[in-house]
């Protein structure tokens, strides 16, 4: 016989609503606890929203990220990204490199004195590296890239809303968004707290957070449906924990791999990854923990609609979807 990992066993009997109290008040703690946090310490924006300057540069002589890292921590700045660039069209004697570098408070970017400094510093590990081309971000093409960044983020989790409603009932919908604005919120407020930087990576890690959510909690609303019609008479909320019992291997399964997955290029990965990497780890804990503990609560608390074969509203004119709310 096979052997076959088993993170889960193959039947659970969980009560998942035994101290919902408990866990829906730390969720709402930590999410007040976040904004609170991102008030008063604000969030550590990177080049890409505060503005700065990118040089690219190119040399006979293969790229040592290493190396033109550790030459330029001696200049004082606060913000410093460089990567390796690789195309197909370059030939064996070509080698570039990307270096961002943050402007300092209230410039508009790097002093062209800044720039004569990072030069002579990288021509001491290369003396045959030139900077092909110098480009300046300002402080209010940034702020547009925040504006555009949240409007993303909103439009994200706006779609998401709309498709749960149409797939499946509002209810679901409405446990579906509070469970995805848990984990935004929680990992905005984690990179506030320790000042992380945020910057348009952070930005994709949370999109990618959405999706992750928004995935988990489907499958078990999913399921959550199935259940609904098939065991009519049982109360809601034993159909739930049902539910998430019968569900809970594959969450499980999904989460771990993941974050295997996630904990390599953490390690691996070098810090150009690093802050979406975190950013993604961290949204797949909660992300996990929503999904156990925030969606179905919402949904079992507004009531929802047990058989989709009857209408809306009986004769009485009691709306069926409360009728059954516990």
């Amino acid at each position: 016989m096979a052997f076959r990992l088993k993170l889960v066993p193959d039947e659970t009997h969980i009560n998942w609503f035994r101290v919902q109290w408990l866990t829906f008040g730390i969720s709402a703690f930590l999410m007040v606890a976040s904004v609170v946090v991102i008030m008063m310490m604000g969030l550590n924006f990177g080049i890409d929203f505060r503005g700065g300057t990118t040089i690219r540069t190119e040399s006979t002589n293969p790229v040592s990220i290493g190396e033109y890292r550790e030459a330029m921590n001696t200049l004082g700045f606060d913000d410093v990204v460089i990567t390796e660039v690789f195309d197909p069209t370059f030939g064996a004697d070509r080698h570039v490199a990307q270096i961002r570098l943050a402007a300092g408070e209230g410039d508009a970017a790097v002093t062209p004195d800044e720039l004569a400094k990072v030069e002579a510093a990288l021509k001491v590990v290369d003396p045959a590296i030139r900077f092909a081309a110098v480009e300046s971000v300002g402080p209010k093409v940034s702020g547009e890239l925040v504006k555009t960044a949240l409007y993303a983020v909103g439009a994200a989790t706006i779609g998401i809303m709309i498709y749960i409603w149409a797939r499946f009932e509002w209810q679901f919908a409405i446990g579906a968004v509070v469970s995805m604005i848990h984990d935004i919120l929680l990992t905005v407020g984690l990179f506030s707290l320790f000042q992380i930087k945020f910057d348009l990576t952070t930005i994709a890690a949370l999109l990618t957070i959405l999706g992750y959510s928004v995935n988990d909690t489907v499958v078990v609303f999913d399921r959550l449906r199935e259940n609904l019609i098939k065991f009519k008479t049982m109360p809601l909320i034993d159909v739930m924990n049902l539910t998430v019992n019968e569900t809970l291997s594959r969450t499980v399964m999904t989460a771990v791999t993941t974050g295997i997955a996630l904990t390599a290029m953490l390690v691996f990965g070098g810090d150009v990854i690093r802050t979406f990497i975190l950013a993604m780890l961290w949204g797949v804990f909660v992300g996990c923990y929503s999904t156990l503990y925030m969606a179905k609560n919402v949904v079992l608390w507004l009531g929802v609609k047990r058989d989709w074969s009857k209408p809306e509203v009986d004769k009485d004119g009691v709306p069926s979807a409360f009728r059954d709310a516990p």
